[in-house]
């Protein structure tokens, strides 16, 4: 008996009986319809604008647009982009911050019927130059605080857009281009194992398609609040966007690199969150941050994916969300969308450390094959193969890629099948196992990362002769990555320069927690063996600075928290947070619990302005002291004013007396 798949509406009774519950309490959920595939996102955006148009569309920060609004931005950017560009299908880079601007921007350059690119502008600029080369696009859609970010990157002025500053004579009226489902609409660029990033193309109906399953999976309606928390430059981040404004619902953009996770609970409760989706790292730095008696009472669905879940995120989950709120498991790629979900509830029970991600949703069937190509039976381990008419066909301008990984059906059907590089092994009944990756491309914290690419990064360094990277697992199941150096002619290279290189070249989640500075690395056949390898230790890398202990109660508390948060020991008064390992989400834990533990508010910000312990233990003393300056003051005035009254209750009396 082979292992294959069923179908999403072959859940077992267990599954169906939790998936039963997965509705808004007040809202009326109406499904998708697999027709409804078979236009493009402007059609299907233009009918719910015509159906609510003064319901919120965006609540940002900074900007709240109901869905009217919305449309009438999108075509101001739309008609801008066509006087100039034309209908010629062609790729549009996005470089905005996360929010209500850039959601505008995606949705006119579909409008144009042009191909988003959205580019995250924390990049380090050789990525972003990589990419806009690559993609050879003749526009940069930006907004006022990337400009400067953006004129680097082209030198003609027409080749600009700032849509903060739009002039107001464009219409607002929908420009109605004839745009078919086959049209490209996305390109999305994830980590290359040949050292540069690769673009994936995706068209209307791929988008639509991919849309159609998040939102009849989690049977979103109009009343849904869903959090935004991915920035479009990423595969997941155009599905949580679409899925709200397709369905009518209210998206919140959340910009977790700017605003850190200490304050995401109280965003949450605030604004009535209904749907949270993240990667489970995320979901686990969250649920740190959580007190015992923090609840959600509008939370009724938190889907997990990107990475394997394990049975430690399920309790915290059952500890901290309320009855009504199911989990869901879910397992996707960014050429195949989502592929398996899996139902938890407060009664399910995980008897292994591994959560299934489930079943397989509608179109889309999962084979499992060996190195042979030939399917394995049930409870036996293969590779993950994926049949469907509905997935990322061709990467842009790489065919070699294209036929590498895209290939005629095993079943000898006219699907075609995606081998994604995972291995599985499938139950009986259908659901599926996921056991990580069979080559070497990780998740770390959400993002699928080419472990060749950092390694090939590394070795451009002049003084490094040679590097591994491979992902190691902590305590908590977080995985992280550790590089392996070995020095030309034994020169001298801290870890703080190597960061540094790196910064230049790779995105922040790619650059390595852990160095090891080898004298060779270990070869099996000729290639590296990254089994031999040496396991990580916690001892304090070179970081090119002298150890100084702590010298008071406030930089002995803060060291504790340093070491604590990044397993690494001991930890001197003048070591960068981040040349220690340190990254955004683990900032976040820093602060939170520094905020806890002395009582002060302090932004996430603050660790990146102060990333040693010595520089924050001088923060926390000028809000200590200004704290009690504060208090002092309030003491002063409170006694001046109890003087005041006294004295006017004193002439009080003596007019009384004289009267």
């Amino acid at each position: 008996m082979s292992a294959s798949s069923k179908p999403f509406a072959h859940f077992p009774p267990e599954q169906e009986a939790i998936r039963a519950k997965c509705f808004h309490p007040t809202g009326t959920f109406v499904e998708f319809k697999k027709e409804e595939i078979e236009q493009s996102i402007p059609e299907r955006f233009a009918k719910i604008v015509t159906q609510r148009p003064d319901r919120i569309a965006i609540n940002s920060k900074t900007q709240v647009l109901t869905f009217d609004a919305l449309n009438q931005a999108a075509n101001h950017v739309a008609w801008t982009i066509y006087e100039r560009f034309g209908e010629q299908s062609e790729p549009i880079v996005l470089l905005c911050e996360h929010g209500a601007a850039a959601i505008a921007s995606c949705l006119g350059i579909l409008k144009s019927g042009k191909i988003f690119l959205a580019v995250d502008p924390s990049y380090p600029l050789d990525r972003i130059a990589n990419i806009f080369e690559d993609s050879k696009a003749r526009l940069i859609l930006t907004d006022s605080k990337h400009l400067l970010l953006a004129k680097q990157l082209t030198i003609a002025a027409d080749s600009l857009i700032n849509v903060d500053i739009l002039t107001g004579d464009m219409s607002q009226d929908n420009l109605c281009l004839p745009i078919s489902p086959d049209y490209p609409a996305q390109i999305v660029y994830t980590s290359g194992s040949s050292g540069q990033p690769k673009g994936l193309l995706r068209n209307h109906r791929r988008l639509l398609h991919s849309t159609m399953i998040l939102i009849n999976g989690g049977r979103i309606c109009p009343d849904e609040r869903i959090l935004a928390l991915y920035n479009l430059g990423f595969a997941a981040g155009i599905g949580e966007i679409l899925k709200g404004l397709l369905s009518g619902a209210t998206v919140f953009p959340f910009d977790i690199k700017k605003e850190g996770l200490s304050g995401l609970a109280e965003y949450i409760l605030q604004h009535g969150i209904t749907y949270f989706a993240s990667s489970p790292s995320t979901f686990r730095y969250f649920i740190n941050e959580l007190s015992e008696k923090q609840i959600f009472p509008s939370l009724r669905l938190i889907e997990l994916t990107g990475e394997p879940l394990s049975s430690r995120e399920v309790n915290a989950y059952k500890r901290h969300f309320p009855d009504q709120c199911l989990l869901v498991n879910r397992l996707g790629n960014s050429e195949t969308g989502t592929l398996c979900r899996y139902f938890i509830d407060k009664q399910t029970q995980i008897t292994t450390g591994i959560v299934p991600v489930g079943y397989t949703v509608d179109d889309k069937e999962v084979l499992l094959i060996d190195d042979a190509g030939k399917e394995v039976g049930v409870n036996q381990v293969g590779e993950i193969v994926v049949r469907c008419h509905y997935f990322v066909t061709e990467y842009w301008n790489r065919p070699e890629s294209t036929s590498l990984n895209f290939l005629p059906d095993p079943r000898g059907g006219d699907q075609l099948a995606f081998c994604t590089g995972d291995l599985g092994r499938m139950l009986p009944d259908g659901c599926l196992i996921y056991l990580g990756r069979k080559d070497y491309e990780v998740k770390i914290r959400g993002y699928k990362v080419a472990l060749t690419e950092i390694e090939i990064a590394l070795q451009k360094h002049p003084k490094v002769s040679n590097a591994g990277v491979v992902a190691c697992d902590r305590e908590d199941g977080e995985q992280y990555l550790a590089a392996y150096v070995v020095l030309r002619d034994k020169q001298k290279l801290t870890v703080t320069e190597l960061r540094n290189f790196l910064k230049d070249n790779l995105a922040e989640y790619m650059i390595p927690s852990t160095f090891m500075f080898l004298d060779s690395l270990p070869l099996a056949n000729g290639k590296l063996n990254r089994k031999a390898l040496p396991k990580p230790d916690d001892h304090r890398p070179n970081v090119g600075q002298q150890y100084i202990h702590s010298r008071n109660e406030i930089e002995q508390s803060l060291v504790q928290i340093w070491e604590d948060v990044l397993n690494v020991h001991p930890v001197g008064v003048h070591d960068n947070f981040f040349d220690l390992g340190g990254h955004s989400l683990a900032a976040s834990r820093v602060i939170s619990r520094v905020i806890k533990s002395f009582q002060l508010e302090l932004p996430l910000k603050a660790l990146f302005d102060s990333p040693t312990v010595a520089e924050m233990a001088k923060v926390i003393t000028l809000n200590q002291a200004r704290k009690a300056n504060q208090a002092e003051l309030e003491r002063m005035l409170s006694e001046l004013d109890k003087m005041a009254e006294e004295e006017a209750e004193t002439v009080l009396a003596k007019g009384s007396g004289g009267s």
